[in-house]
C-alpha cells in the first residue's frame, strides 16, 4: 500500500469455552459488587454516563467508514513468503483517515480461529468502544462481527491494533491519521510511516517467543554470571529468542529482550524499501508509528535534521534534532526540507543489529545500497518525553486531587513482570484498580523499580509530563527512573495502563485506572 497522501493475559483458557459468557462473566462480577458494602460503585463500559460524555464530544456530521476482516494472510517478508494474521488480506492494514469532530465506524470480521479486538491506541474515545477483552467489551468470537463507532475528538496521528494476546506481534495492526481542520502547519505532503519488527514465519511465532520468554533466564539453563554476547545477539545455549547483550545508553541500559531477524518499515524490509516521490525543496509531514513489539527505535536521516512538531498526537514546541527515539507505541510527527537525490529516512533498532528504511526521491541520482548507511545517529537526540508542549495544549495549572504511585516491577531472571508486585489476571481484572474520579485532575508517578526501561501507555487519556512536558498518552521509563504525569479525568469508564512492550504487558506489566462514583 502506498502509506503517503497530498496534503490535506493469556486469554488462552477462554478458548475451548464459551468466550462470551467467560468475559461476560468478568465483566458481571465487578458488576455484582457495586454497592456491595466496602466496595466502590465502579463507572462500567455500558454506564449512562459513558454515553452522556460520547454526546458532548463536538461531532462535524460526517461519518467514516471502513470494513476490517482479521484473517490468515499469506505474505512476503525479505522476499521470503510467511503466512501470518493481518486485516483485508495483507501485511500493511489500511491507514484510516478522518477529520476531528468526525464519526468512525469500523465493522470489524473475525475470521480468525481466535477471538480477537481493535484498540484505538491515543484516542480519548468512549470507554465501551476501547477494544480491551474482559475489561471495555467481550472478546469478539472466531466467525464474529463487532462495530466500532464513536467520535473523534482530538486530530493527530494515532494507530489501531489487535489488544489480544500476542496479536499485534503479526500484523494485525495500522495507522489513523486524524486531520486538524485548523491545522496550522505548512507542508506538501505527509508520509505516514509505521515501523515494526519482524519474527513471524520465519524464526518462529510471537508464541513461540513468549514461552521461551516466560522461562526466564534463571530457569533456561543459563550461567547468569556469565558475560553476554558482544553482538547483542541471541543466545547459543538453545535460547533461539532471547536476546542478550541488547544495551543503550539512551535507554538507559537493556535494550530489549527479544532477538528480531527483520526491521520493517511500512511492511518492507531495507532491500525492498518504499520510496516516496518529492521535489526538491519540498516540505514533508513525516507521521511516524512505532508498532514494534519489543524494539525503540532512533530515527533520522544522515547529515540532515528534523524538526519535531508532534509527539502523540499532541503538538510540541517545535525543536531540530539529529534523531528522536520512539519507544513502541509511540508516535512522532516531524518536518523535512527534500533535498535533490536520493534521502534515506532510517530507523535504527536501539541497541540491537540492523536497520528500517525508506528513501524520499527526486528522481535524479543513485540510490544507495542499505550496507552503505550509516549505523549510527547521533548528535542532538531525544524522545517525545524529553520535548515541552505547545502552549495551546498546555494543561491548567491545578492542585492533583489524589496522587497514585505506579511501580513497575519484576525482572528477565523470572520473567515476571508487574505493577506494584502484582501481575495483572485478566480474569480479575478489577483487582489492585487504581481509582479515580469524574472531575479531577490526577498525578501519577511511574516508579521504575526494575533493570530494564518500559514504554508506559494509558489508554483512553492524554497526559502531560511534568510541569510544561509534552501531552503523551506513551512515555519511556527508564530503569530505576520516576516520571511523573499529570492528567485530568475528563473520560468516565475502565481504562488499561500496560507496559507497551508487548511480551512485559502479556506476562502482566498491566493494571486499570478506574472510574467510580
Amino acid at each position: 500500500m502506498n502509506n503517503h497522501t497530498d496534503h490535506h493475559l493469556g486469554r488462552r483458557r477462554f478458548l475451548g469455552l464459551s468466550v462470551a459468557t467467560a468475559a461476560a462473566a468478568a465483566l458481571a462480577a465487578c458488576t455484582n459488587t457495586q454497592g456491595a458494602t466496602g466496595l466502590p460503585e465502579r463507572i462500567l463500559p455500558t454506564d449512562a454516563l459513558v454515553a452522556d460524555y460520547e454526546a458532548r464530544r463536538v461531532f462535524s456530521g460526517k461519518t467514516v467508514a471502513q470494513n476490517l476482516t482479521a484473517a490468515s494472510v499469506q505474505a512476503t517478508v525479505a522476499g521470503k513468503p510467511v503466512t501470518t494474521w493481518g486485516y483485508n488480506g495483507a501485511l500493511t492494514a489500511p491507514t484510516l483517515r478522518a477529520k476531528a469532530g468526525d464519526r468512525l465506524q469500523v465493522s470489524l470480521a473475525n475470521n480468525l480461529k481466535d477471538v480477537t479486538s481493535i484498540h484505538w491506541h491515543g484516542l480519548a474515545l468512549r470507554n465501551d468502544q476501547d477494544g480491551v477483552p474482559d475489561v471495555t467489551q467481550d472478546p469478539i468470537a472466531a466467525g464474529a462481527k463487532f462495530t466500532y463507532d464513536f467520535r473523534l475528538a482530538h486530530p493527530g496521528t494515532y494507530w489501531y491494533h489487535s489488544h489480544v494476546e500476542m496479536q499485534r506481534e503479526r500484523a494485525l495492526y495500522g495507522a489513523l491519521i486524524i486531520e486538524d481542520p485548523a491545522e496550522k502547519l505548512i507542508y506538501d505532503r505527509d508520509w505516514v510511516i509505521v515501523l515494526d519488527d519482524w519474527m513471524d514465519g520465519i524464526t518462529g511465532t510471537p508464541d513461540d517467543v513468549l514461552k521461551e520468554l516466560s522461562a526466564g533466564m534463571s530457569m533456561s539453563g543459563m550461567d547468569m554470571g556469565s558475560s553476554p554476547s558482544p553482538s547483542g545477539g541471541s543466545m547459543g545455549t538453545g535460547m533461539k529468542h532471547m536476546l542478550m547483550g541488547s544495551r543503550s545508553d539512551f535507554l538507559g541500559g537493556d535494550a530489549g529482550d527479544v532477538s528480531y531477524p527483520y526491521h520493517l518499515f511500512n511492511s518492507k524490509a531495507p532491500d525492498q524499501a518504499e520510496i516516496l516521490a518529492a521535489k526538491t525543496g519540498q516540505v514533508i509531514r513525516l507521521r511516524i508509528i512505532n508498532a514494534a513489539g519489543d524494539t525503540a527505535y532512533r530515527v533520522g536521516i544522515p547529515g540532515q535534521k528534523l524538526t519535531i512538531t508532534h509527539t502523540d498526537g499532541f503538538p510540541v514546541q517545535h525543536q531540530d534534532v539529529d534523531a528522536v527515539v520512539l519507544g513502541m507505541g509511540e508516535r512522532i510527527d516531524a518536518l523535512l526540507t527534500v533535498k535533490d537525490g536520493f534521502t534515506p529516512v532510517m530507523a535504527l533498532p536501539e541497541g540491537k543489529t540492523g536497520q528500517a528504511l525508506g528513501f524520499i526521491s527526486t528522481g535524479t541520482g543513485k540510490q544507495p545500497l542499505p550496507a552503505t548507511l550509516p549505523d549510527t545517529l547521533d548528535g542532538i537526540v531525544v524522545d517525545g518525553g524529553q520535548l515541552k508542549a505547545d502552549p495551546a495544549v498546555n494543561l491548567k495549572d491545578k492542585t492533583p486531587d489524589r496522587t497514585h504511585e505506579v511501580h513497575l516491577t519484576g525482572g528477565m531472571a523470572k520473567y515476571d513482570w508487574g505493577i506494584n508486585g502484582h501481575r495483572f489476571d485478566m480474569t480479575k481484572p478489577f483487582e489492585n484498580t487504581f481509582d479515580i474520579k469524574a472531575g479531577e485532575r490526577v498525578e501519577v508517578k511511574f516508579i521504575n523499580d526494575t533493570d530494564m526501561w518500559h514504554p508506559m501507555h494509558l489508554h483512553g487519556h492524554t497526559f502531560q509530563i511534568g510541569a510544561g512536558g509534552a501531552r503523551k498518552d506513551t512515555v519511556i521509563v527508564r530503569a530505576k527512573q520516576t516520571v511523573t504525569v499529570i492528567f485530568d479525568a475528563d473520560n468516565p469508564g475502565q481504562w488499561l495502563t500496560h507496559c507497551h512492550n508487548a511480551y512485559h504487558a502479556e506476562r502482566g506489566m498491566m493494571g486499570v485506572f478506574s472510574y467510580i462514583k
